[in-house]
């Protein structure tokens, strides 16, 4: 059967069955009450679960203090700002400082280079082997080009190779709060590229150029990072402290000495064909040649769960996670809850989809990064119940910026915790050292945040 022929087939939406249609809404007095409150108030404010909202403590039998909440403004850098969440918490603490912020344009500064080069590199080694200009993967990475999202392990790349400075000696642009424009631009500029090396060009060359016009884009946009600076500061007891020229990679490695390098990313996925325990990888993932690949150890939601509460319980650090969102998020109020909304009843339609399925059927995937800074545990000591979140949305919704979780929304659209390497037991070790099992480049579990 051709395609053709198949359309050919399909049922037209007829007069008859739109009229069928408008009769079923109008017999049910229930939709003509939603539509009434829905056009006025908006879905969200009709479908609020009023008891479950009123329910949601904001109080945690754990909590790590991380001071006033980061904005992202209009950009995607949620997992450098909540990456670096983590860390100027360990450098407040040996600064001896409460009031402390890293530079996240100088990190996406360092990343967008970095990932010219590694895109470029991927992309000319695959048109090299003769991957098709219209194959499946070419036409997804010249999709997913130059965006701002990325993973723990990304970040970490940066900061091992780049380092960190503080936000006063790089601070934020007017394109770094809003990339859109930028972007654009350098999006343009490698899907050229990419034309030029179809078009038999050498390769070298368009590498170099294209690294060299990317990185005028970058310090034109974002400014000339520092490759060192003079570094002093007053603590919170009034003692004056002068270093004097410093590095930003020396700057990282002396004041964010918590050993973030060495943590691992778990993550959930709920297929049933990737079991628990196995290593996963994303073909041509990655931000720096030569950095840490992009790999992740696929474990039970409840280990993660019990990974987070034991950082912040007997570390007091704050732990860097992925999750998607959007779903049943109150942004205003700043709380996530499975039953926080209840958009079935409104539409008299069941959602009935589990995280597996989500999944599978690109309902749901990690869009978003944050950190956890706290969490209410039983009196069993384990039994975890809700979550405090440092968001980068800045302080004027939630709780000042800082959200509430509850434990089953953790369990359906959390993806991902970045955790030490030596929390894991020795199964998990073990399984770190053996070859990933690769899924490709657009599998859910490569989504960025």
């Amino acid at each position: 059967m051709t395609a053709e022929t198949a359309i050919a087939d399909f049922a037209p939406l007829s007069d008859a069955r739109l009229a069928e249609l408008r009769e079923g809404f109008d017999s049910r007095e229930a939709n003509r009450i939603a539509m009434n409150a829905v056009t006025d108030a908006g879905i969200d404010k009709v479908a609020r679960n009023f008891d479950r909202a009123r329910l949601m403590q904001r109080r945690f039998s754990v909590t790590v203090d991380n001071g006033k909440v980061t904005s992202q403004a209009r950009s995607g850098r949620c997992w450098l700002f909540s990456s670096l969440n983590v860390a100027r918490f360990v450098a407040k603490k040996n600064l001896g400082i409460k009031d402390f912020e890293f530079s996240q344009s100088y990190a996406m500064y360092f990343d967008k280079l970095e990932r010219v080069n590694y895109f470029m590199q991927d992309v000319a080694a695959l048109v090299a082997a003769g991957e098709p200009s219209d194959s499946r993967l070419m036409q997804h990475l010249l999709h997913d080009v130059m965006g701002d999202g990325g993973q723990w392990t990304m970040a970490l790349n940066v900061y091992v190779k780049h380092g960190a400075v503080p936000k006063d000696l790089f601070p934020e642009t007017a394109s770094s709060q809003n990339t859109g424009q930028m972007n654009t631009n350098l999006r343009a500029l490698l899907r050229g590229a990419v034309c030029k090396l179809y078009a038999g060009e050498d390769a070298q060359s368009v590498i170099d150029e294209t690294l060299a016009a990317a990185h005028r884009i970058l310090t034109i946009h974002l400014g000339t990072p520092p490759t060192s600076f003079d570094w002093e500061w007053t603590d919170d007891d009034g003692e004056f402290h002068r270093v004097g020229e410093i590095t930003p990679v020396e700057f990282w490695h002396k004041y964010v000495d918590a050993g973030l390098e060495d943590y691992v990313c778990l993550v959930d996925d709920p297929r049933a064909e990737h079991p628990k325990g196995v290593k996963i990888g994303i073909e041509h993932l990655g931000n720096v040649v030569g950095g840490t690949p992009t790999e992740y150890l696929n474990v039970p939601v409840s280990f993660m769960k019990e990974c987070a509460r034991r950082i912040m319980s007997e570390q007091g650090i704050p732990v860097w996670f992925g999750a998607d969102c959007h779903p049943m998020m109150d942004r205003e109020n700043g709380a996530w809850a499975t039953d926080l909304f209840e958009y079935g009843r409104v539409y008299d339609v069941d959602y009935a989809m589990d995280k597996e399925e989500r999944v599978r059927f690109a309902d749901s995937a990690m869009n978003h990064a944050m950190a956890f800074v706290g969490v209410d545990v039983a009196d069993d000591g384990t039994t975890t119940r809700r979550w405090r979140v440092e968001n980068s949305w800045g302080d004027k919704i939630a709780d000042k910026g800082y959200f509430t979780m509850s434990d089953d929304w953790f369990s359906e659209y959390v993806y991902e915790v970045a955790v030490p390497k030596s929390m894991l037991p020795k199964e998990y070790q073990e399984a770190l050292t053996t070859p990933a099992l690769m899924l490709p480049a657009w599998d859910p579990m490569g989504a960025l945040a």
